[in-house]
């Protein structure tokens, strides 16, 4: 099975919204599903769950419920990322249900998403739905919240690349908003600077040193 570089992988995912009628191998989604519980977890308390949905009729009222998207029925699988809160609650309190929970599903879905990509497959994280209707139509209830509806299927789309802020844009160095000069070279921007350079532990060193100098400059 041909898998690419994860890179590649990173930079090729797009949010799909347009799927074939063509039907997923079922390995690769136990692929992408193994994928998922690799993922990091607060205390490896794992809460993340998942329903598999394959039925059309299922999948069209999920689609429903999810403000009537209805480009999702046409896609094969649905993966319904839950996460049962029980144990995490009762480790970590509040922060545990309404932060840790949501952050170890995020970290699941991620790797979800890349997997589908490296398999040649499309795929959408989708956020906005009722919760109720979606917990009454898969039978969920307790103290499990239902995190992501992940839509996954073949796909001839080939959305263009989202823009995306720079480095530059969101990077700060030791405190928030702090900026240094020369961000190009610091963030290794050569094909602003000009300038090919290995990427070696020396340079690294330098650049650590450079930061530390620019900093000291800023303060006085």
């Amino acid at each position: 099975m041909l898998i690419m570089e994860l890179f590649e992988a990173i930079n090729k995912r797009r949010s799909i919204r347009n799927y074939s009628e063509e039907p997923v191998e079922w390995d690769k989604v136990v692929k992408i599903l193994e994928s998922a519980i690799r993922a990091p977890s607060s205390g490896n308390v794992q809460n993340w769950r998942f329903v598999i949905v394959t039925d059309k009729k299922l999948r069209s009222k999920l689609a429903e419920a999810s403000l009537q998207q209805y480009w999702m029925e046409n896609a094969p699988i649905h993966i319904i990322v839950c996460s049962d809160n029980f144990e995490i609650k009762k480790l970590y309190g509040e922060r545990g249900e309404k932060l840790y929970s949501i952050q170890n599903c995020a970290a699941a879905i991620q790797n979800m998403l890349l997997t589908a990509t490296a398999l040649g497959l499309g795929s959408c994280w989708v956020g906005a739905f009722e919760d109720e209707a979606v917990a009454r139509i898969l039978g969920i209830s307790g103290d499990v919240t239902i995190q992501a509806i992940i839509t996954i299927g073949y796909t001839h789309e080939k959305p263009m690349p989202p823009m995306h802020l720079t480095l530059e844009d969101v990077c700060y160095f030791e405190k928030y908003k702090n900026k240094i000069k020369d961000m190009d070279t610091v963030l290794w921007n050569f094909n602003v600077v000009g300038k090919a350079v290995k990427t070696t532990k020396n340079l690294g060193l330098k650049i650590t040193e450079k930061i530390k100098k620019q900093l000291k400059s800023n303060k006085r």
